[in-house]
């Protein structure tokens, strides 16, 4: 290594026991999107980074591959096939483009995939202040996306209050908790355990999808204290008890 280089991060090391998850993030391109993207194919599940356009795609797998090694588990693909026969598919794009985004992907989500929804509806969207909230007609903007896919798919919101920042310093653990909400509480779950294989995170449960409607706004919230207190990544920790999960309780990641 050269002076003053910088190490390359260290890939998890899995147990035997490690269950690989498929996981499509569209907006994979994004500061959010390729800060997950990193995060889960770092703790070794497959990440396919979705893009409106594929050389965009391409061009932030050969970035994962700089920062992980040639050998990470991750490639890229326009949004629809990105999504594509993926069990779990992680939205993250501006609400301003949401609706248009569903529209591309939507037909190609098979029944049972999870969709994860990290949409805040900011008021960036019309062109006001991004610590504004917006309040789509179904509530939330997960609620939106529930609206905007086939009969059988998942939805679950989370990642409205992870910072990007965070998530790229794979240097240092992620300190902060998830709050995860959705109808199907299997499909919570599953969400809660690849947050949980992200060092230093956890998640918590919130219960049903309309919870959205106030998640969503803590994004908005955590831009002001960022504003106030010249910061760029401010996040929550719940406190009250050492691990959260669901409340019957749930072996760690899917790692066991």
């Amino acid at each position: 290594m050269r002076a003053g280089a910088r190490p390359r991060p260290q890939r998890r090391v899995r147990p035997i026991w490690f269950i690989v998850v498929e996981v499509s993030i569209v907006g994979g391109t994004g500061n959010e999107g390729f800060g997950l993207a990193l995060r889960l194919a770092a703790a070794g599940h497959h990440v396919t980074i979705g893009s409106r356009d594929p050389a965009k795609a391409a061009a932030s797998v050969d970035e994962v591959k700089r920062i992980l090694g040639s050998d990470a588990p991750v490639d890229g693909a326009e949004n629809a096939d990105a999504v594509q026969g993926r069990p779990v598919v992680i939205v993250t794009v501006p609400f301003a483009g949401q609706a248009a985004i569903y529209g591309t992907i939507a037909e190609h989500l098979a029944a049972g995939t999870v969709v994860v929804d990290a949409t805040s509806p900011l008021g960036s969207a019309v062109g006001g202040r991004a610590w504004h909230v917006l309040r789509p007609w179904q509530g939330s903007a997960a609620e939106l996306a529930a609206s905007l896919v086939p009969d059988g798919v998942r939805v679950v919101g989370a990642f409205h209050t992870v910072a990007a920042s965070a998530l790229r310093a794979l240097d240092e653990d992620v300190d902060e908790d998830v709050l995860i909400c959705g109808d199907d509480p299997e499909a919570r779950a599953l969400v809660g355990a690849l947050v949980d294989d992200i060092p230093g995170m956890r998640w918590v449960d919130c219960g049903p999808l309309e919870t959205a409607r106030i998640t969503e706004q803590l994004t908005a919230l955590l831009i002001t204290i960022n504003r106030r207190y010249k910061l760029k990544g401010a996040g929550f920790r719940i406190v009250g008890r050492d691990a959260w999960g669901l409340p019957g309780g749930l072996p760690r990641g899917l790692s066991g």
